[in-house]
């Protein structure tokens, strides 16, 4: 991982991206004991416009809290990708939920349909938030696997707690069934 680890998370309102962030964040910085900063973006855009959120992550300290040239884009959604992809740096990685990214700006992306895993797999869209993350915690290393999973049962209601961890760990098998298919 490079000494700042910059992460920017994309969708729609309505997708879970500003809990997938605040998730992101505190797997890395409560868990993990990195130093973090997390930002969001989501105004008007909270009722199916666009949201976004922005976490740094350091083994030393952040003096800038925002994404700069992110390493990893997440977008959820077409348009966040069209929108943000050109931020990104040029060794970057474009990971995109395929279900609604059709139209990919380079070769390069990891395309694993987060949305559609949700509803078929786990019976609930609204999940897909989670299965992304399992998936980055795989594909991009920059948090462990038992940090994510603790943050994501301290930030889910507890009534949930089971769902959320089979969607973390649908993410995380996702992500090894991509990897595999890509050697």
């Amino acid at each position: 991982m490079p000494n700042r680890y910059e992460i920017r998370l994309s969708g729609s309102g309505g997708q879970g991206i500003i809990m997938a962030g605040i998730i992101l964040a505190e797997a890395a910085g409560v868990h993990d004991g990195k130093y973090v900063c997390q930002t969001q973006s989501y105004g008007p855009e909270a009722r199916g416009g666009a949201s976004k959120a922005e976490v740094v992550i350091s083994d030393q300290e952040i003096d800038y809290p925002k994404a700069i040239k992110p390493d990893i884009l997440l977008a959820m959604n077409q348009k966040s990708c069209d929108a943000y992809f050109f931020d990104l740096k040029p060794e970057g990685m474009l990971v995109v939920d395929s279900t609604f990214v059709k139209q990919l700006p380079t070769t390069k992306a990891i395309s694993i349909p987060f949305t559609q895993i949700a509803r078929s797999e786990l019976g609930k869209e609204m999940v897909a938030n989670i299965v992304a993350l399992g998936a980055l915690a795989v594909l991009t290393r920059a948090v462990s696997l038992s940090s994510m999973e603790a943050a994501v049962l301290q930030r889910v209601p507890p009534d949930t707690e089971d769902l959320n961890r089979k969607a973390l760990e649908t993410g995380i098998e996702a992500a090894k069934h991509f990897l595999k298919g890509a050697r």
